[in-house]
């Protein structure tokens, strides 16, 4: 079988995304109801961080140690990446030992560079680029509390980082529409937007963009790497904050997520962040689930397309 990576949800079919989707939820109820289900049983992940993180690392782990595999945290000062071995030579040596590889990173062409010289699968923990972990486990979210979300209103609020890439994605694959409220200067990238067609457009006023939304999402305003923006971020998103009268604009059923962790009273308030619309801990939780059905699926297959996936 070839080895399938998941560096971008575009990796993912819309039927495979789906799948994993469902998958996620079958995995989560199997736990709660104490069922053992290990079928990555003797399989080692070797997680590589170059940027510090909780969720996805405590995600990675305790998910590859429930499907009854093994996890081994490697950070810069622990490998010889960080002595300036080549990527391409640490993917052929590590590759050769473990049977996944996930990366978190800045530059996402690094974790291009090494999926394109492993023999096992990698993933894309998140890069400067996008984070479509994290996508999983939005959806995730939004299909148990609301089912399928073809047909429905997202907004994104702020800034065009790598999340918000990943929802564009994400808006391609499964028929929702996306509406980009950013600053000027900090748009996504216009060739992941353009390629989206009509299932993604900028809208400069927030206010309007959440105009009848069904979810709301948002992110820090200076990601890491970008503390010394942080001033001049704060200027710029000063009227991107989602707080109750921004959600006010929305469905009245209206979800908020936001992938964590928030600076209350920047880019959300601690009303909206802890408020009855906010789903941000299931959202958090669910990165375990996902990503347990995402593994599964690249070691074992479970619900694959054979052959490469198609746009």
């Amino acid at each position: 079988m070839a080895v399938r990576h998941f560096l971008s949800l575009l990796d993912l079919s819309t039927e495979e995304l789906r799948h994993l989707i469902h998958r996620a939820m079958q995995m989560k109820a199997q736990l709660r109801q104490g069922d053992i289900h290990e079928p990555l049983r003797g399989k080692t992940l070797a997680m590589i961080f170059e940027k510090s993180s909780t969720r996805t690392r405590v995600s990675f782990e305790v998910g590859m140690q429930q499907l009854g595999g093994h996890a081994i945290f490697l950070s810069p000062k622990d490998t010889q990446l960080g002595r300036g071995e080549p990527i391409e030579d640490s993917a052929r040596v590590l590759s050769r030992m473990v049977d996944m590889v996930m990366i978190r990173t800045f530059e996402h062409e690094k974790v291009e560079r090494f999926a394109a010289n492993a023999r096992v699968p990698v993933i894309n923990g998140l890069t400067d680029l996008e984070h479509p972990c994290q996508l999983l486990a939005d959806l995730q979210t939004w299909f148990e509390l609301r089912g399928d979300i073809a047909g429905r209103t997202v907004v994104w609020v702020g800034d065009g980082n790598n999340m918000c890439h990943s929802y564009i994605h994400a808006a391609e694959r499964l028929g929702f529409e996306l509406r980009i409220a950013c600053p000027e200067g900090y748009d996504p990238d216009p060739l992941i937007l353009a390629a989206a067609g009509r299932s993604a457009a900028i809208v400069r006023d927030p206010m309007a963009a959440a105009q009848g939304a069904d979810l709301i999402v948002t992110d820090v305003w200076a990601s890491m790497g970008q503390e010394q923006e942080q001033a001049a971020r704060r200027r710029a998103f000063g009227d991107y904050q989602v707080n109750a009268a921004l959600m006010a604009q929305a469905a009245p059923d209206a979800l908020f997520m936001h992938c964590l962790p928030a600076h209350r009273e920047e880019e959300v308030s601690t009303e909206v962040l802890e408020g009855p619309q906010s789903v941000v801990w299931d959202e958090a939780e669910n990165r375990l689930h996902a990503q347990k059905a995402l593994m599964e699926f690249l070691l074992v297959g479970h619900g694959r397309q054979q052959g490469p996936s198609p746009e």
